[in-house]
């Protein structure tokens, strides 16, 4: 099944709340994913639309690669580890793009070694390419988050 929610105002995180007006290219999106393994191409999908749709893609065709990569790494790793189906949730204002991938597992995220095993990689690709990203406990389940900065210019904030 899937759900999608969204608009074309900042998210409604605390660090947008003192920005008045949405940037160009800011906006959220909400989407429902079942648990199949179609629900990652569709995510990855979902992302490249959504970001040509904010206008980013234009700006930097990059970040649209990171973030489909990224993104596909959490929700394989949300089909995998929680056994459900995930939320992807993205948002973008002020050169930030972020992408979360909520699912019902409570399994700890750990960064491994990429090694040159076939699996395990994804956190070590998240850590290596995003500027920031993180954990937290949701409800029953954890949501994993990443940022990437959207400006396309050198010291926009990308590693």
């Amino acid at each position: 099944m899937l759900q999608r929610s969204g608009s074309t105002r900042p998210h409604p995180d605390p660090h947008h709340a003192a920005y008045p007006q949405p940037p160009l290219g800011a906006g959220d999106l909400s989407v429902q994913y079942g648990p199949l393994p179609s629900s990652v191409r569709r995510a990855r999908s979902e992302v490249r639309r959504q970001l040509e749709a904010w206008g980013i893609a234009d700006r930097d065709s990059e970040v649209v690669e990171v973030a489909e990569l990224l993104v596909s790494e959490l929700a394989t790793n949300a089909l995998l580890h929680s056994g459900g189906g995930f939320r992807l949730t993205l948002s973008a204002a002020h050169g930030v793009l972020r992408c979360e991938v909520s699912d019902s597992g409570r399994r700890v995220p750990r960064v491994l070694d990429a090694g040159t095993g076939e699996s395990g990689r994804g956190l070590f690709l998240v850590e290596a390419l995003a500027l920031r990203w993180g954990w937290r406990h949701d409800g029953p389940g954890k949501s994993v988050w990443f940022e990437l900065g959207t400006c396309g210019a050198d010291g926009c904030g990308r590693r």
